[in-house]
């Protein structure tokens, strides 16, 4: 079929039509602007509504993932409450110390304590107080060496959390001459910082542990040689300040017996270690009491 021309009867029709078609076309772009414009902005309230509801949902899941963790005190108060019960079980195997392997799992068992409560003063100075028994005792030197080696960063510690007790400064002190024994290097630069821990021990409190304090420092003036401060005459002066705290506790006893040898006070130092035997033992000090014992029978035996 042949679609029939639009006529018009002459050129002033055909160029008026023409002007309305020019006319209205901006009209019809505005409009189908509009029209994308409208479009457009549905378009943006959907995707905003969706972005909401996802928003919602994640938060909520979040807040569910976050409300099953346990609060970080909890978490803090079980470490803590774990810790103790460590502490417990360490001290039961502390006082059976005189076998060795109760000592070396006492050891085991402070050191999961210190880990699990890094703030825990009493496991610090525990494990330092058990590190210097294995140390002292054990037959293997590269154990020992350990063991004061750990007893010494153990000391260390419980002093940066508690400096004014003694029993961390204690026992840091105990432990730098362990150390200092297996060790010349150590012993020429431990020598001043042992002093240090054991004054330090007296100022806090002169009668801990029976004076063990001024025994540490009466050993440590017996045993060091001159050159770095060793004098067996002020060795007997430092642990005679210790009378009236150390009647009773034997190693101090036998350490003042061998100062009085040390500066040929042959009567005073007999006195001392038949003291020594006299003694009835604490039983929580019994295997500290058996080591000055068999160490006095050998003095006494040297001496006949």
């Amino acid at each position: 079929m042949v679609k029939r021309q639009k006529s018009y009867p002459n050129s002033a029709i055909w160029v008026s039509d023409q002007k309305k078609e020019i006319e209205a076309a901006p009209r019809r772009s505005g409009f189908l602007q509009q029209k994308a414009l409208r479009n457009k902005a549905r378009f943006v309230r959907l995707l905003i509504a969706a972005l909401l509801v996802a928003g919602l949902f994640g938060s909520a899941h979040l807040f569910s993932a976050c409300s099953s963790r346990p609060p970080v005190q909890e978490t803090l108060a079980q470490d803590k409450a774990a810790a103790a019960e460590l502490l417990a079980q360490a001290e039961k195997l502390y006082e059976q110390r005189a076998e060795l392997q109760r000592a070396r799992e006492g050891v085991i068992l402070l050191r999961r304590a210190t880990a699990s409560d890094t703030s825990s003063y009493d496991a610090a100075w525990r494990l330092a107080r058990l590190d210097y028994y294995l140390g002292a005792h054990t037959s293997d030197k590269n154990e020992g060496e350990r063991a004061y080696e750990e007893g010494v960063e153990a000391g260390q510690r419980a002093v940066r959390l508690e400096e004014g007790k003694p029993e961390g400064h204690f026992w840091l002190g105990a432990n730098l001459g362990g150390r200092a024994r297996t060790s010349t290097l150590h012993g020429l630069a431990a020598v001043d910082e042992i002093r240090r821990e054991m004054e330090r021990v007296i100022q806090l409190d002169e009668g801990f542990e029976g004076g063990s304090a001024y025994m540490a420092l009466g050993q440590v003036d017996l045993e060091a040689p001159r050159l770095v401060g060793g004098d067996p005459k002020r060795a007997v002066e430092t642990l005679e300040k210790n009378l009236r705290f150390g009647e009773k506790n034997a190693l101090y006893r036998l350490r003042l017996a061998q100062a009085y040898l040390a500066v040929n006070r042959q009567e005073d130092a007999r006195r001392e270690l038949d003291g020594l035997l006299k003694m009835t033992p604490n039983p929580a000090y019994l295997p500290e009491y058996e080591d000055a014992a068999r160490e006095a029978r050998k003095l006494l035996d040297e001496m006949k």
